[in-house]
């Protein structure tokens, strides 16, 4: 049974409009271990036949470590936006991005496409001097309306800058991570391990928290 009826396949395609660049999306599943791991797939597989443009490969985790070692996959489900040229931004979701989250992963795969969302020129500016490893997860729930901006501007950073990787994880997929990190509510936004924030925070709020990495 598809996950997608005929109505939320037409939302959707209007949604993403337009994709005027191949995006390629890859898929990280396993049958062993992953209770969400089939209806992720399913998910993405189904969200990827919505254009022409978006083209899916699936690998195994156990199998394909080749593979999940150059993406640095250490938990599943784990889906990665790669460009026309399969360059890495370090940009992932781990868990189904579905319920909200479907306006993030539309977000990740427009920017992959080249359809950039505007930023001020000071931003941009300060975006380009980030000289750091920047680590950043944002915890979300599918019924949470107020996580996909955290997520949008968490990968954001990571398309703009080489030197930031971003991951939404799905906190109710990750019980071990929401509890090493304390995740009470969401959205919450780790940076390198240590810095915290809490609800939708703008891409400035981000900014200053890794200004102040030393």
């Amino acid at each position: 049974m598809a996950i997608f009826n005929e109505e939320t396949v037409k939302q959707l395609k209007d949604l993403l409009g337009d994709i005027p660049n191949k995006v390629n999306i890859v898929y990280f599943t396993s049958e062993k271990n992953c209770r969400t791991c089939r209806d992720t797939k399913q998910y993405i597989t189904e969200f990827t036949d919505l254009h022409d443009n978006l083209s899916l490969e699936v690998f195994d985790f156990e199998n394909d470590k080749e593979q999940v070692e150059k993406y640095g996959i250490k938990r599943i489900p784990a889906i990665v936006i790669l460009d026309k040229d399969k360059t890495d931004r370090g940009v992932r979701f781990y868990g189904i991005p579905a319920g909200y989250e479907i306006h993030s992963l539309i977000a990740s795969v427009k920017e992959a496409a080249g359809i950039k969302d505007e930023i001020t020129k000071e931003q941009a500016e300060r975006i380009k001097n980030i000289d750091k490893d920047v680590h950043i997860q944002v915890f979300v729930t599918p019924t949470c309306p107020y996580c996909p901006a955290a997520v949008i501007n968490g990968h954001k950073l990571a398309f703009k800058s080489e030197n930031v990787n971003c991951d939404m994880i799905e906190a109710t997929s990750f019980p071990d991570l929401s509890q090493k990190y304390a995740v009470r509510g969401v959205p919450k936004i780790v940076i390198n391990e240590t810095y915290e924030l809490t609800g939708s925070q703008p891409v400035e709020k981000f900014l200053e928290i890794i200004e102040s990495i030393k």
